[in-house]
């Protein structure tokens, strides 16, 4: 072999490990003791190695890219559809169909559940429950084309496994040579939103701890002289503020793991008290609206998609399972998980909203009652539970931004990555000062974040995917149609549902 030849090889570089969750409309993050990480919906470890192509042809890199460029000499798409990327994976603890299920229920179903009823609120009783399966169906359905392109890209490349953001690269590079240099800006804009997602719904826990903590203050100290009534809520943020540091300094991920346990047990006994009080004294549905009007559309739509769309969880599954074929099948592990996910949704939806009617709150905990022992340790325990969220949630975010700064630091990367975490935790407190209305703030990042990560990024990979393969588009380029349906969709909603939402918070400002 040439020294040529082997000063090629030596300079190929080997991917960094990528950190990726992320969500569905914020998890209740766990920390997983076999992976050593946080798993949920945005939680994803890739470590891909790249060398040299099969044929002992090096693999040529483009535009700084960690993938390998997809049209290698000498390879044809015969050769693709031989290799089967299922039967590379090495897995050490591969999960079955069931385990599969119940980790796409488990991380389906967290707080966003608690938001569904305000969402109601802004559709109707009845359009909201049509319109709730609705948006289900084409939640679950860009999950669908995201699988299924990664596992087309993975035929290409011949590598085992994808994750979101290594989708996203991998198809600028397969597709027109125009779209190669993209590649790095395709994979970044993936992690970058999944980090804005991200610290939203922390910030979004921040509102919800104080909003449940004070109520229940208020409560107990009415006829107290000694403290005050009624504070602000923003002080009860502030108050928050010495804990989150304190909480979030932990770089380990063990000693995180016992808040875990604890949040999914009071989140569990809390919800199944939430549903005894939604079924006591339920008023006639006459009494609600249908239809609440077009005019707050935009707001159900941020609403709705933040608690349904949970994108970010499908690729670490999908990647873990015995056999990924009946991953997407029919009925499918993802099917049959999303029906019951989204049935719940529209179930606490529709009975929320019945309930409580026009008082619907941004979450339901806020609707039980303060005067009875049940209802102040159901906002307690959920509270205690999303503020130990808060850490493991935040904990890919910092991964992602610490990965991608840290070289800009020399022999004080401890004190620097300390000091990032300070700031970046003050940032989140500081927004949710700014903005208090829990209602607004979830559809904003709902509208803001998600309308990419679920629709149009999904649309715009599979375009590029399959641009310029036989007959890719499909008959008459329906597949091109049918993703600028998707596009469009996702971008009316992105600028309605972030208008709107501004609009909201601002009004109640003044």
């Amino acid at each position: 072999m040439s020294k040529k030849h082997l000063h090629n090889q030596a300079a190929i570089p080997l991917a960094p490990a990528v950190f990726k969750k992320p969500q569905m409309r914020p998890m209740i993050a766990e920390y997983d003791p076999k992976k050593k990480g946080v798993r949920n919906d945005l939680s994803d470890v890739v470590m891909v190695k790249y060398k040299v192509d099969p044929n002992e042809i090096p693999v040529e890199q483009q535009a700084g890219s960690t993938l390998p460029l997809m049209e290698i000499p000498g390879r044809d798409i015969e050769a693709d559809e031989d290799y089967n990327p299922f039967e590379h994976r090495k897995l050490a603890h591969p999960t079955s169909d069931i385990d599969t299920l119940i980790h796409l229920l488990k991380g389906s179903l967290g707080s966003g559940i608690l938001a569904m009823p305000m969402a109601f609120l802004n559709a109707g009783l009845y359009f909201g429950l049509v319109a709730t399966f609705l948006i289900g169906g084409i939640c679950t359905y860009c999950v669908h084309v995201l699988v299924k392109t990664s596992h087309e890209l993975c035929k290409r490349i011949q590598k085992p496994s994808l994750g979101f953001a290594e989708t996203a690269e991998a198809a600028f590079l397969a597709g027109p040579p125009a779209m190669h240099k993209f590649s790095r800006l395709a994979k970044a804009l993936v992690n970058w939103f999944l980090v804005v997602d991200l610290l939203g719904c922390c910030c979004v826990y921040i509102v919800f701890v104080a909003k449940n903590v004070k109520q229940v203050v208020d409560y107990h100290a009415k006829d107290s002289e000694w403290f005050p009534h009624d504070m602000d809520i923003r002080i009860y943020m502030a108050l928050l503020l010495p804990l989150l540091i304190a909480m979030n300094l932990i770089r380990n991920l063990k000693y995180l793991a016992p808040f875990s346990m604890i949040a999914n047990l009071l989140v569990g006994t809390g919800m199944g008290i939430t549903f005894y009080y939604l079924f006591q004294d339920i008023p006639s549905i006459s009494e609600r609206k249908a239809f609440a009007g077009f005019d707050h559309l935009p707001t159900f739509f941020g609403t709705a998609i933040f608690a349904l769309e949970g994108i970010g969880v499908v690729m670490p599954l999908e990647n873990n399972m015995k056999t990924p074929n009946h991953f997407i099948g029919c009925p499918g592990v993802l099917n049959t998980g999303m029906f019951f996910v989204v049935s719940l949704y529209a179930f606490v939806g529709f009975f929320g909203y019945l309930k409580y009617g026009e008082a619907t709150s941004g979450s339901i905990t806020i609707n039980l009652p303060e005067d009875e022992v049940l209802g102040q340790s159901v906002k307690l325990m959920i509270a205690v539970a999303i503020f130990f969220t808060y850490s493991l949630q935040f904990y890919v975010p910092m991964d992602i931004i610490w990965r991608n700064v840290r070289h800009w630091f020399g022999a004080k990367k401890n004190l620097a990555e300390y000091s990032i975490r300070i700031a970046i935790i003050i940032m989140t407190l500081c927004i949710a000062v700014a903005i208090p209305n829990l209602g607004p703030f979830i559809s904003l990042v709902g509208a803001v974040c998600l309308s990419f990560l679920g629709l149009i990024f999904p649309s715009i990979i599979e375009i590029v995917a399959f641009w310029d393969r036989p007959n890719g588009l499909g008959r008459f380029n329906w597949v091109l149609w049918k993703n600028l349906f998707l596009v469009a969709f996702g971008i009316l909603g992105f600028f309605t549902g972030s208008y709107v939402s501004i609009l909201e918070i601002i009004n109640s400002k003044e």
